[in-house]
């Protein structure tokens, strides 16, 4: 199946860049994890909100916290397509990186996709 790329873009040949399936599931799962609540006006509730978590101290029971909001949200919103096996959450200077270890319900694919965000970015 084809889909838009996110973020929406243009491809070579002037028209919509597409996804393959792998990397539109990708997509999602980043759309999921920096997302925040309330930035979607007909899904308040869809996103973790985890770019928040930059400015917050560093430290185990925040990193155990995030853990499980994002397993959560990623149960929630994908969790007809993914199942999510783990998640580590990396948070140096203004830099927060996100691991997570997942299985394509329709595949049995076994996947690690990392996702990286800067603050301000």
């Amino acid at each position: 199946m084809i889909h838009l790329d996110h973020p929406f873009a243009v491809d070579g040949l002037g028209g919509t860049a597409t996804a393959s399936d792998d990397e539109h599931t990708r997509d999602m799962i980043e759309q999921v994890l920096f997302t925040a609540p309330g930035e979607r006006v007909n899904r308040p509730s869809f996103g973790c909100g985890v770019l928040q978590l930059v400015f917050q101290p560093n430290g185990d029971a925040l990193a155990g916290a995030t853990r499980m909001v994002v397993q959560g949200a990623l149960q929630q919103w994908l969790g007809g397509l993914i199942e999510v096996g783990d998640v580590e959450i990396d948070g140096e200077d203004s830099t927060l990186r996100i691991t997570v270890r997942y299985t394509i319900r329709r595949t049995g694919e076994a996947r690690a996709d990392t996702f990286e965000r800067e603050a301000g970015a």
